[in-house]
């Protein structure tokens, strides 16, 4: 038996719904042993994260574009973690500071590569961590490229700008001013946001498409000139995107 029940349901619902298709509330419900009252809760905690999408004329749930999204990203980043550990590898030696790789999944961005430098601190930047997309530089890096409406759909109000060191946007209009210098300079920093004492410089990875995949930084002790690294890492994210 789960010590967590509620995460244990969860996923049973999820899993069940990918083998079945869209089924009516009842059905899930005798399926998978819950009562009705919980089973309704579930969906509609999973609808307004887009995991699960009620289908009213049919009355049936089905799995939602965030369920796509999170399978999809599976198969992306296996291989894009395979081209990126030579080129990441190659940026560490050039610059001598700890670089890393990071996808957008909702408002984190998850860390799939990390290379660290010789002698340098550990970071909390580790492949698996989670962080918040708007405080990091990889993440303004992605949201610089993504429309302004998706942008908005992440950040929906003050709540959704949570806090590490005390700085960095705490509502949608300072972030978005953020976001316009990154698309005005073709890079992005972060000072202190996520670390006291280290600052990182990121630029996005873009597919063919020019949809950003990824955002490629360097992380190293604040006081050093950001512009130091910048050529190094262009060049790096130019490369991976050949690669991917």
């Amino acid at each position: 038996m789960s010590s967590v029940p509620a995460a244990d349901a969860t996923l049973r619902l999820l899993r069940h719904l990918s083998r079945t298709g869209p089924l009516p509330a009842a059905s899930l419900a005798t399926a998978l042993d819950l009562p009705r009252s919980t089973t309704y809760h579930l969906l509609t905690v999973l609808t307004e994260h887009g995991f699960v999408v009620h289908l009213p004329e049919e009355r049936r749930y089905g799995l939602g574009l965030a369920a796509f999204e999170l399978g999809s990203a599976y198969s992306r980043q296996a291989p894009l973690a395979r081209a990126a550990r030579p080129v990441l590898a190659r940026l560490v030696d050039q610059v001598g500071e700890s670089a890393h790789l990071a996808v957008l999944h909702g408002r984190d961005v998850l860390y799939v590569v990390e290379e660290r430098a010789a002698g340098r601190p550990v970071l909390v930047t580790d492949v698996g961590v989670r962080l918040p997309a708007h405080l990091t530089a990889s993440g303004r890096a992605i949201l610089a490229d993504l429309p302004s409406a998706q942008v908005r759909a992440l950040f929906p109000s003050r709540e959704a700008f949570v806090d590490r060191t005390g700085i960095g946007p705490q509502k949608l209009s300072e972030l978005r001013t953020i976001l316009t210098e990154v698309r005005r300079d073709g890079w992005a920093e972060e000072h202190g946001d996520v670390t006291p004492g280290f600052a990182s410089i990121a630029v996005a990875v873009r597919d063919r498409t020019g949809h950003p995949v990824a955002g490629l930084a360097v992380t190293f002790a604040q006081g050093q000139d950001p512009a130091t690294f910048l050529r190094a890492i262009r060049a790096a994210a130019t490369e991976l995107a050949r690669r991917v």
